[in-house]
């Protein structure tokens, strides 16, 4: 802060034994003359004058911070090695293609990497697909860890592996009964036995029974259905044309009661 300007002599201090009166526009220069200062004062012996620097009592206005725009985005990891997740848990979120998604995983919109399968976390490298690049799968099991060998059996969408299949042996045919000797189990399979269905592919390569076949199957089961009678037609057309025509005749006698205008003869020219 910049003093003003005294002209007038200065006393020094009360304590000294001489009053000391030195024209000076710097009065604190002037006080520490006057005290004995043992600070060096730079100046001529007749004026002295000291120098010194302001400096700012108030920070400059501004951002503290620099420029921001809203909240974070709260991006990075959002579940950890190991954890459980379910289809649809986001379980990274970046700018970029820091990390890719490996085994039962994708791509969001905003390169976020989300679960497609219930199952543990897993943070690893595949040389296989690419040296370079960091991947974020999915393991089925928790005892499981990625990548998968390359050969190995996938679970695929309804969480089952690939099994080898035993086909189970034929049932012996009636006539392989008979022969062995075992007919009171041939008669009872005989009486159990479904008729063959004659099926016929028909739109979308499905295999059904013809309609008169299906229509049939009352008749097969021996239910009696109540037999369909047809009305009269003719009648019934007999009596359709009389409502016609009377509704025709009262609509004549509604209109005969009104007054109707004689049409004007057009003028010739």
């Amino acid at each position: 802060m910049l003093l003003p300007r005294i002209f007038a002599p200065v006393r020094a201090s009360p304590h000294t034994s001489s009053i000391i009166s030195i024209p000076t526009t710097h009065v604190l220069a002037v006080l520490r003359t006057a005290n004995g200062a043992s600070t060096p004062v730079s100046g001529s012996a007749s004026t002295p004058f000291l120098s010194f620097t302001r400096h700012a009592s108030h920070q400059a206005q501004g951002r503290a911070n620099g420029a921001k725009d809203g909240p974070g985005k709260r991006l990075g990891a959002k579940k950890s090695g190991g954890e459980y997740v379910i289809p649809g848990n986001i379980i990274f979120r970046q700018r970029g293609t820091a990390w890719f998604p490996g085994e039962n995983c994708k791509f969001g919109r905003d390169h976020c990497v989300f679960a497609t399968e219930s199952g543990y976390v897993r943070y690893y490298r595949d040389p296989f697909r690419h040296p370079k690049r960091q991947y974020i799968g999915v393991a089925l099991k928790k005892e499981d860890t990625l990548p998968y060998p390359r050969n190995a059996a996938r679970r695929r969408r309804l969480n089952m592996v690939t099994a080898e299949y035993e086909p189970q042996p034929e049932p012996p045919t009636i006539e392989e009964q008979v022969v062995a000797g075992d007919l009171q189990i041939a008669e009872g399979m005989a009486k159990d036995a479904k008729p063959v269905q004659n099926l016929v592919m028909g739109k979308g390569y499905a295999y059904r029974e013809a309609n008169w076949d299906i229509g049939r199957a009352a008749e097969r089961a021996n239910v009696q259905v109540k037999e369909f009678v047809p009305g009269d037609r003719w009648a019934a057309w007999r009596k359709s044309q009389a409502r016609r025509e009377a509704n025709i005749e009262k609509k004549k006698l509604r209109n005969a009661g009104k007054k109707t205008k004689p049409a004007k003869a057009r003028k010739r020219g």
